[in-house]
């Protein structure tokens, strides 16, 4: 297993490469300059010169993308070219918000995604299974601004329950320690605070999980009805195992390995796609940042950020491979044999 994982570790490296290589491109060529965005439409010639000297934006291309890898493999990615701060201080002001935002969203759809699925495979082709498929179309089908929109009308314009924009009321900020406000109102035994900042995240969080909910609900009542017709379920159920437990050991365990695959890649997606839902609920997280930083041609910073995230998708894909393991015993065995 420890050669396993140091192999798919290795095998980070031409990703996270192509990845770089990829958005460095894409940025140099499809973007406008950013002299004139940033010095404005009416500086000089010498002044837009000067400032492109100074940013290593008069090199050649691949002299720039060299200087970029070898300050990231020290940790610098750069420093934005409007704020003079060092990104890697920028995204992870920003970051802590999108990841819990996040985390909460995917535990949303894991929960209920699991529960409708499994209640779907159940109890198929009863009324239960064509609401729940009826949930996951919906799902599949509403955008994401636009049911965070009609959240926001409901719940927060006509019913008054729920804030609409915002992590926090900024009356209860808390210390800063972890930048994620629900470890850092516990950590501060602030029980007000993590209460409002759950409020402040029912909403975004309930939007952005929809669509992962509906994809988690499809595949796990694909794979339980599946993992139902096998033998050794029929010869649990013979044994006068009662059906809960059946369900729980023996189907849900062995239905589990290709969900918790979809799991990862939602999870990596959330971090990545949380852009609308970011946009919607003003939520001050990496995602509407980034936006703003392509618009402005903020080079240093969307490389930062797409390196980040393309890391963090691939390193939840390889703890996706190492749950396999711990769920289907063959894996481990047929990995040992290897």
């Amino acid at each position: 297993m420890l050669k396993y994982i140091l192999k798919r570790i290795l095998m980070l490296i031409p990703v996270l490469i192509g990845v770089s290589i990829i958005v460095f491109l894409i940025m140099r060529v499809f973007s406008p300059d950013p002299s004139p965005i940033v010095l404005g439409q009416h500086a000089t010639q010498q002044a837009t010169e000067a400032w492109r000297q100074a940013n290593g934006l008069n090199d050649p291309v691949y002299m720039q993308y060299f200087n970029f890898i070898k300050g990231a493999l020290t940790g610098d990615l750069g420093t934005s070219y409007y704020t003079k701060t060092p990104v890697v201080k920028e995204i992870f002001s920003r970051f802590p918000a999108t990841i819990e935002l996040a985390l909460v969203a995917i535990v949303l759809a894991s929960i209920f995604g699991i529960l409708i699925g499994v209640i779907s495979a159940v109890k198929k082709n009863s009324i239960f299974d064509n609401a729940g498929m009826l949930i996951a179309l919906i799902g599949v089908s509403m955008p994401i601004f636009w049911l965070g929109i009609l959240l926001i009308i409901l719940f927060s314009g006509t019913l008054h329950w729920l804030p609409s924009n915002g992590r926090i009321d900024p009356l209860l900020q808390p210390m800063n320690v972890t930048g994620f406000y629900l470890i850092d109102s516990l950590i501060a035994g602030d029980m007000y605070a993590f209460k409002d900042t759950l409020r402040h995240l029912v909403l975004p969080a309930t939007a952005l999980a929809m669509y992962s909910m509906a994809i988690i609900t499809r595949m796990t009542r694909s794979s339980m009805l599946e993992t139902l017709q096998q033998d050794y379920i029929r010869t649990a159920r013979a044994k006068g195992i009662s059906e809960g437990k059946v369900i729980r050991k023996h189907a849900l365990r062995n239905g589990l390995i290709p969900i918790v695959t979809v799991i990862g890649l939602q999870l990596g997606s959330l971090l990545g796609g949380a852009v609308l839902t970011e946009t919607v609920f003003s939520w001050p997280g990496i995602g509407a940042y980034t936006v703003a930083c392509i618009l402005k041609s903020d080079f240093p910073v969307v490389q930062g950020v797409v390196l980040l995230i393309a890391f963090i998708f691939v390193m939840v894909n390889l703890l996706v491979d190492v749950i396999y393991a711990f769920l289907d015993p063959r894996i481990k065995y047929s990995k040992a044999k290897g």
